[in-house]
């Protein structure tokens, strides 16, 4: 097979150009397990002659539920796909309650979980199943009395009518429903075919810097279109993938070092975690080491894609990089061509100290709606800039619209058209007319503007949600989004939400991060007292005493003076209130994307907003 356009096709073009030994594999008890690529194809038709056997027809949904990506997951998916039915991926950590909503939507008729979380995934379909007409089998990707096990879908035999459905499948067929994770009501089935999801890939197929025969780790969840498209393009590229967890990859024996990866993609908030980590490291040094280090530190703060350094600048930067990055690349592997992030905004602190130290950081933009990328930086030259999300991918055209009037000049709502946007909302035509104008324009939400780059290319930076900005009492407009971000640069600030509807003034609720809050109490003479949660082991109470304490929120309202010159005089935080709760998924402050679900926070917190502009 020499090109691929639906989205089953791309193993069996892998497997022309590209066969794999390694094609796909995890961590089971401590050993590395991979499929090759024709096993992949041969459990992938095993999968679809067991789903003709149960009666699936296409159009009809099968759900996938897992808490860890593993090559099971692939393996369903393509299996899904070829006999023509829509895979529906769906998050672990979502409520009972939403997963009626969801397969009920959806009209789920087959759901396979992973038993490999923190949580119950088969009880939580379990409960809900005779509330879902639909639904007829439940399977697990893990072995257990409790439901039949996912091989046991396994079916042997002529692949004559397999092959008859597949070639009955357009490109511009159905290909899955992603469910968006829904900052407010709902959640929507964003109906993707699979034209729109291969026109994605091929658009970005070139910009990744990776060939067959190289190695990529992924972990972000595949039930995100981001890190499924991603892999997809894995796939297509003959490169050859290794699923892990966050909680492996660090470390002496952690998966980055071990696994020597050439690629991966991740979220802006792990990157903030690395350099923590990195940073802490070099505040133990003593003496000349750590001298260096911050010496070395130092010299990323000018660093700029495509900056040219000579003379005593580049002595310097070589001299830094033998004796300090050199060994914040080796804890990566050693191998790094590029890191990809995206899902949220990341600070361009992130990304010229990564990428000064070799570790080339590049951000893109776009939706679940969109499949997702709408641009992109490159790592090519002169394809990146520094603050923004890159050009528009080949197949994409950008609009910005200012009609609005509650903008700068030449900033606006960004609207987006191409062979990637969704065939709309299922069941909510209605919601799709909202999003999508006659001509095929989609409007994203996002405000933002274009800015030419020094070759005359055009980039996209993004500067807010649209239904995010604030109106203060005096009408001026303020977007959260920028000001938080830039806060969370800040060691000691785990989550942040700006306040000020309809008030004078704008302040913010902020979450310490309760273990560099710990550290810093402990050094300053101050008793803090932090608890694990019940509902996530990686995240800690603070004890209210330990917030109330002056010398604790003299040192927030000194990273509050130290950031507000960065904003207009409106935008500045005026006050400000510590919570001792983080903010999580389960406890329904943030999205499955860890979005933040502002109505709910504002709703949750109402009296110490209250309290911030009643005294």
């Amino acid at each position: 097979m020499n090109d691929f356009t639906r989205l089953f096709d791309i193993i069996r073009y892998q497997n022309t150009k590209y066969p794999l030994e390694k094609c796909v594999g995890h961590r089971v008890d401590g050993k590395n397990i991979y499929y090759s690529t024709q096993e992949v194809i041969d459990l992938a038709n095993n999968v679809s002659l067991g789903l003709l056997k149960l009666g699936l027809k296409p159009g009809e949904k099968v759900a996938l539920i897992s808490y860890k990506n593993r090559p099971e997951w692939n393996i369903m998916d393509f299996g899904i796909q070829q006999i023509g039915g829509i895979n529906v991926p769906v998050y672990p950590t979502i409520s009972p309650a939403e997963y009626e909503y969801i397969f009920n939507d959806a009209g789920i008729k087959i759901c396979i979980v992973g038993l490999d979380g923190p949580g119950d995934l088969l009880k939580k379909v379990s409960e809900i199943k005779d509330k879902v007409p639909t639904l007829e089998k439940i399977y697990t990707f893990d072995k257990t009395a409790e439901a039949p096990y996912w091989e046991d879908l396994f079916e042997g035999g002529s692949l004559d009518e397999v092959e008859k459905v597949m070639d009955s499948i357009k490109p511009d067929d159905l290909a899955t429903l992603i469910y968006t994770s829904g900052t407010t009501g709902h959640p929507k089935g964003v109906m993707l075919s699979h034209t729109n999801i291969i026109s994605n890939i091929k658009d970005v197929m070139h910009l990744i810097p990776v060939q067959s025969g190289d190695s990529a780790l992924s972990f972000l969840p595949l039930c995100h279109v981001f890190e499924r498209t991603v892999s997809y393009n894995y796939f297509a590229s003959g490169v050859s993938i290794t699923y892990t967890g966050t909680d492996n990859l660090g470390g002496e024996e952690g998966d980055l070092r071990t696994m020597k990866p050439h690629f991966f993609t991740t979220v802006p908030r792990l990157l903030e975690k690395v350099y923590e980590k990195i940073y802490n490291k070099g505040l133990e040094l003593t003496g000349v080491k750590k001298s260096l280090f911050f010496w070395a530190l130092s010299l990323t703060d000018d660093y700029d894609f495509d900056k040219k350094y000579s003379g005593l600048d580049g002595i310097k930067r070589k001299i830094a990089d033998k004796l300090i990055f050199s060994k914040w690349r080796e804890a990566l592997g050693g191998n790094i061509k590029g890191i990809f992030t995206g899902a949220a905004a990341c600070p361009v602190k992130m990304a010229r100290i990564f990428s000064a130290a070799g570790i080339p950081i590049r951000e893109g933009y776009g939706l679940s709606e969109t499949s997702p990328a709408l641009t992109a930086n490159e790592f090519g030259p002169y394809r990146a800039m520094m603050g923004t999300v890159g050009p528009p991918l080949k197949s994409v055209t950008i609009k910005i619209d200012d009609s609005d009037g509650n903008y700068k000049p030449g900033e606006g709502e960004i609207l987006a058209k191409g062979p990637n946007i969704m065939k709309g909302y299922y069941n909510k035509p209605e919601k799709t007319a909202e999003v999508m104008d006659k001509d095929g324009w989609f409007y994203t939400g996002d405000v933002g503007k274009m800015i030419e780059g020094a070759n005359g290319t055009m980039f996209l930076k993004i500067t807010d949600r649209k239904k995010e900005l604030l109106k203060t009492s005096g009408g001026k407009y303020v977007a959260p989004a920028p000001i938080e971000n830039k806060f969370k640069e800040d060691f000691l600030v785990e989550q942040m939400m700006v306040v000020g509807e309809k008030h004078k003034f704008v302040s913010a609720l902020i979450v310490p991060a309760a273990p560099a809050l710990k550290d810093w109490c402990d050094e300053n003479g101050v008793d803090c007292t932090i608890t694990q949660t019940d509902y996530n082991p990686n995240l800690y109470t603070i004890s209210k005493d330990t917030l109330q304490n002056e010398k604790v929120r003299a040192k927030y309202q000194e990273i509050v003076s130290g950031f507000n010159p960065n904003f207009s005089h409106i935008e500045q935080i005026k006050k400000f209130e510590l919570l001792a709760e983080p903010w999580d998924v389960s406890t329904g402050e943030l999205t499955p994307t860890l979005k933040l679900k502002r109505r709910v926070i504002s709703e949750k917190y109402s009296n110490v907003i209250d309290g911030i502009y009643n005294v």
